[in-house]
């Protein structure tokens, strides 16, 4: 819960908060409860520059937008047997392009499933399914295992390669879909509230994707981003230099961080 009162994290990249301990997972994310309003206020509007944490607008190559929901695009899966509505897709260089592979690094998109039908297959791409309304959904793959997705937001990480249908167990579903490559890009999801302020720490070359399952939310007014609604998602690039965004509001979000590979 963003009530908890974060602990200061002895490596790079941010906070773990206690509501994360229990997933030994690193979490560069501060969840500031109410008695550190001051704190949080003084980091909305820094009044001095911070040399390891800068402004947006100190660093040129830094980028944030806001899409709207209704600005998705809707197409057919790729194996032509559902739909889904495509939230952003980061294109992959030339260089780094591959036969057989999708021309992007990473994308985000809402998965309409409206009834059982076999997944698209995406070779050398990681995958995570998030259910973000409906009855739930089983995913049965080729290899025998079955896993189901209930309500209100279970999820499965999986490799893209693998031969999987998605079985409705009462009615349709949209379904959260993270997918990267996985020979150039590490990703990470973590599904939290929003109570009070939130801080997301961007370090160099990485992105941060803030997806509203439910209720309103805005950033810090330094960062020029429209504020979000439900179903809206926010982008957020760092370049050279590490970033700090302060988002506030009340809700629920998914927050994905996706860090470029050393050797990529």
């Amino acid at each position: 819960m963003c009530a908890a009162r974060p602990r200061k994290d002895p490596r790079p990249g941010g906070f773990v908060s206690s509501a994360l301990r229990h997933e030994g997972a690193h979490d560069p994310i501060a969840c500031i409860d109410g008695k550190d309003r001051a704190a949080a206020s003084r980091l909305m509007r820094p009044e001095e520059p911070d040399p390891m944490i800068s402004a947006h607008d100190n660093d040129p190559t830094a980028r944030a937008w806001a899409i709207a929901a209704h600005e998705y695009r809707r197409e057919r899966w790729r194996n032509q047997l559902g739909w889904t509505r495509e939230i952003y897709a980061q294109p992959t260089p030339p260089a780094h392009a591959r036969a057989g592979v999708p021309e992007w690094d990473w994308r985000l998109s809402i998965a309409e499933i409206e009834r059982d039908a076999a997944f698209s297959s995406f070779p050398g791409i990681d995958r995570e399914l998030v259910l973000l309304s409906g009855n739930g959904v089983r995913l049965r793959f080729d290899d025998g295992e079955v896993h189901a997705l209930h309500p209100p937001h279970d999820r499965l990480r999986f490799a893209g390669e693998r031969g999987v249908t998605g079985e409705l167990i009462d009615g349709p579903t949209h379904d959260f879909n993270l997918m990267w490559r996985r020979d150039r890009f590490d990703a990470a999801l973590w599904h939290r509230p929003l109570v009070g302020p939130m801080v997301l720490f961007v370090d160099p070359a990485a992105t941060w994707a803030v997806h509203l399952i439910g209720g309103r939310a805005a950033f810090g007014a330094e960062s020029g981003l429209a504020p979000l609604a439900t179903g809206d998602t926010a982008i957020l690039q760092a370049g050279r230099q590490r970033q700090r965004h302060v988002l506030e509001g009340g809700g629920e979000t998914l927050l994905v961080r996706l860090t470029p590979l050393a050797q990529a």
